[in-house]
C-alpha cells in the first residue's frame, strides 16, 4: 500500500457518529484500548497538521518517493529545507495530549499506541514503545547500501558542508509542515550542497515513509497485530485521508470491535465510528484523564 499526496481538509460526508466523551470514557475504562494519532495531536505543540485547520494554508504538496529518488534537484530542495524544518520539528515538546496518552499507557487503560507522526513527541512523553508507522526524523537511511543512521550526525555534516548557508538560516517565523519540511525561496535552496552516504556514497533518504512510498510489511504486520490483540480503537488527530491510518479503522471495524474518534474535523473513518468528538486534543484527553481519576 502506497501513500498518495492528499493535502487539505477532507470533505465533509454530513456522517456524524452519535456518541461523544461519555461513549469514549466508556470505552477507556474497560480497557484494552489501541491508540492510532496523527499529526493533529502535535499541532499544540507548533507543529502543522496536512489537512485540518493549521493545514490549511499549506502552499506546497509534500515530496513524494518518486520525485526524491528521481531528480537530484529535488533531493537539494528537501535536505535544504529538511535541514532548517528539523530544528524547528526538534525544538517542540510534548503536550497535554501526548502527556495524557502516556498516562492512560501507564494506568492500563491503552494497552498499545500506534502515530502516524515522524515527530518522536510521543516517545519524548514516555511513551518508547509507539510504534511509528511512518518512521522518524530522527534517523536516516541510505538508498544504496541500506545503512541506517542518527539524523543528527548528518546534520553535523550538512552544516560543515554549507557553513554560512545554513548558519544564517533561522527557522523562527517559517511555516514548518509535520514532516519537517520548511518553505525556502528557492533562490537560496540553489545554493546548498547535499552530502552523500559516509560508508557508500550513495543517496541518503530521511528514515521516513514518503507518499508514494510503501510502508515496511514488518511494521504494518506489527500495527495490525496490536489492533487485533485491542478489544477497541480509538484514533487521535487523524483525517484518516490516506490507507495507511484508515486500513486499521477498517479492521477494527470489520472484526466488531468499536472505533471512537478525536478530531476537530471530519474523517474518512466516521461512518465507521460509534463516537466523534470534535476538540482539541489536550483539552479532550485531559478531560479523560480526569474522569478516569488518572493523577
Amino acid at each position: 500500500m502506497r501513500m498518495r499526496p492528499i493535502v487539505g481538509p477532507v470533505p465533509d460526508t454530513g456522517i456524524r457518529p452519535v456518541g461523544g466523551m461519555d461513549e469514549i470514557a466508556g470505552q477507556l475504562a474497560a480497557g484494552g484500548v489501541a491508540v492510532l494519532t496523527g499529526a493533529g495531536i502535535s499541532t499544540e505543540s507548533g507543529i502543522p497538521d496536512y489537512r485540518g485547520v493549521t493545514g490549511r494554508h499549506r502552499r506546497h504538496s509534500p515530496m513524494t518517493y518518486q520525485d526524491f529518488v528521481s531528480d537530484e534537484e529535488n533531493r537539494r530542495r528537501y535536505w535544504a529545507r529538511g535541514y532548517v524544518g528539523r530544528r524547528a520539528v526538534a525544538k517542540a515538546r510534548p503536550n497535554a495530549g501526548h502527556q495524557a496518552v502516556q498516562a492512560l499507557r501507564a494506568a492500563g487503560y491503552v494497552d498499545a499506541v500506534i502515530t502516524q507522526n515522524v515527530d518522536g513527541l510521543h516517545q519524548a512523553a514516555g511513551t518508547t514503545d509507539a510504534v511509528a508507522l511512518h518512521g522518524s526524523l530522527d534517523r536516516v537511511v541510505c538508498l544504496d547500501c541500506e545503512t541506517i543512521g542518527p539524523r543528527d550526525e548528518l546534520d553535523a555534516r550538512l552544516l560543515a558542508a554549507n557553513g554560512e548557508f545554513l548558519a544564517a538560516q533561522d527557522a523562527a517565523g517559517l511555516r514548518v509542515n509535520p514532516d519537517g519540511d520548511i518553505e525556502l525561496p528557492d533562490d537560496i535552496v540553489r545554493t546548498f550542497r547535499v552530502v552523500p552516504c559516509a560508508r557508500c556514497g550513495g543517496v541518503l533518504k530521511p528514515y521516513v515513509v514518503f507518499f508514494g512510498e510503501n510502508v515496511p510489511k514488518p511494521r504494518t504486520q506489527r500495527c495490525f497485530d496490536l489492533i487485533d490483540a485491542a478489544d477497541s480503537l480509538l484514533v487521535l488527530g487523524s483525517s484518516l485521508a490516506v490507507l495507511s491510518g484508515l486500513r486499521f479503522v477498517r479492521r477494527a471495524a470489520k472484526d466488531g470491535k468499536p472505533v471512537s474518534i478525536i478530531n476537530l474535523g471530519p474523517t474518512r473513518g466516521d461512518a465507521l465510528a460509534h463516537a466523534h468528538v470534535a476538540q482539541p486534543l489536550g483539552q479532550a484527553l485531559t478531560e479523560l484523564t480526569e474522569r478516569l481519576d488518572i493523577a
